[in-house]
């Protein structure tokens, strides 16, 4: 078993971990950059070492000082949160080189699943249903003139090593394709280092649907439902239901095991998400996250499962703790999330919190290390918390999100708490008829309440 833990992030992600840690009697240790040093993670922590200086390249990216906090504290495994370093292939190289158990999947999966081309190739291979596109990277004019041709316009041209929705451009047009081909790549060099891109059918108004998996290594793997991840802003989640208002029971099972079978097939070790789009019913795979979602509470709410807890487990060697027998789902769970920005705009607003106040009540959950007094910092993402709200029904989950929103109190600095108070209300969410373009669409066309 595991005897003590580095957490190798911070914010609400950092101390979702530490907690987990605290339940399981395992002792943890927190690294944190100058700017982090108040942080509520920080301060709750068995140990905590500094690691440099606010950047995060100097710090919660520093490969080097996070193995040299492992050595010094004495820490056997490493839980790398979301972001950061948590789908780093050479990262988990390292740790594993210095015998230090990386809590996640393997180096070889991460890779896999990190390049986009190799992962939706490897989906193929492996049964699930995947975007018509290219073959694999668009390497010329020509190349993307034949392939849009081949799979119809519009299409959409993607960086590989891409994500967040930089180095991604839609075409609706061959007069549009070699300008959106060449914009793309320049994107996604700018922002990776490479520039490969490829190209896929564009769907006009999909449901972004992500399926949680659980693998432990040896050729076992369940799935955990799934989670309806519509509401977006450039490519970004915004608000997180499970289960999905679009699926049916039939549905929610024939995809979840396809996504499972796979695992078992791939012999995926830890924590995994397979996302699609979703259009006339039916799943196209657009990639797989090797790592632990922001929105994985949702999933917990609904199954009773901590994901947390089975992560550790199964990095132990212990394998599952259910099986897919034993996976019950109960009730709907909706997660938003609270960010430091205008609710309108969402330019960020850092700042003191002068006041906070988290609702509570049964069923509400408030994943957050915000404080009131807390100054948070510039220099990082701009999420200070999740609201998680679960209820019996969708109806219920709806009025209780309601209630909770009313409740929250974060003053001192501009919070999206506002929009969400407005989507919750708004009939459209009411009835689940909604799709990953409608937000933006709501945005461009509502004044502000």
């Amino acid at each position: 078993m595991i005897s003590k833990i580095l957490i190798a992030n911070r914010g609400e992600i950092a101390l979702r971990v530490l907690r987990a840690c605290k339940e399981l009697g395992i002792a943890c240790v927190v690294v944190h950059s100058t700017a982090d040093a108040d942080a509520m993670h920080v301060r709750l922590a068995d140990e905590s070492v500094c690691i440099g200086p606010p950047s995060s390249r100097d710090s919660y990216l520093n490969i080097h000082q996070i193995v040299a906090a492992c050595e010094i504290t004495g820490a056997d495994a490493v839980h790398p949160g979301y972001g950061f370093l948590s789908e780093n292939a050479k990262f988990a190289d390292i740790l594993d080189a210095h015998g230090i158990t990386f809590i996640g999947p393997t180096a070889d999966h991460i890779r896999i699943m990190g390049d986009k081309i190799t992962a939706k190739t490897t989906a193929l291979e492996l049964g699930i249903p995947v975007v018509p596109g290219s073959d694999g990277e668009v390497k010329s004019e020509e190349d993307a003139l034949r392939t849009a041709a081949e799979i119809g316009y519009p299409v959409l041209i993607k960086a590989t090593a891409g994500g967040g929705g930089r180095g991604m451009k839609v075409a609706k047009s061959e007069a549009d394709l070699i300008e959106a081909w060449s914009t793309a790549r320049t994107e996604a060099a700018a922002a990776f280092g490479n520039d490969a891109v490829y190209m896929e059918k564009y769907l006009g108004k999909p449901r972004h649907i992500e399926i949680q998996v659980f693998g432990d290594g040896e050729g076992n793997a369940i799935h955990l439902g799934e989670r309806d991840c519509s509401l977006q802003r450039r490519h970004q989640k915004v608000w997180e239901e499970a289960n999905s208002p679009a699926l049916n029971v039939e549905q929610r099972m024939k995809i979840g095991q396809i996504c499972a079978d796979a695992m078992k097939k791939l012999k995926y070790r830890g924590a995994g998400t397979i996302e699609f789009l979703y259009e006339n019913g039916e799943f196209y795979f657009i990639e797989m996250n090797t790592r632990l979602q922001v929105e994985h509470p949702i999933t917990e709410a609904i199954t009773g499962i901590d994901l947390v807890h089975e992560q550790i487990r199964v990095a132990s060697g212990r394998g599952l703790s259910v099986t897919q027998d034993e996976v019950h789902f109960s009730g709907h769970a909706i997660e938003c999330r609270i960010n430091a920005e205008d609710p309108r705009t969402f330019v960020p607003s850092p700042g003191t919190i002068t006041h906070f106040h988290a609702p509570g009540g049964l069923g509400v959950r408030i994943d957050s290390g915000a404080y009131q007094g807390y100054k948070i910092p510039p220099y990082y993402d701009s999420l200070i918390g999740k609201l998680i709200v679960h209820g019996r029904t969708r109806v219920e989950c709806m009025m209780r999100l309601r209630r909770a929103l009313d409740e929250f109190v974060v003053d001192g600095i501009k919070t999206t708490l506002p929009l969400f108070q407005e989507l919750v209300s708004n009939q459209d969410i009411a009835n689940g008829d909604y799709d990953i373009h409608w937000l933006e669409h709501y945005l461009a066309n509502t004044p502000a309440a």
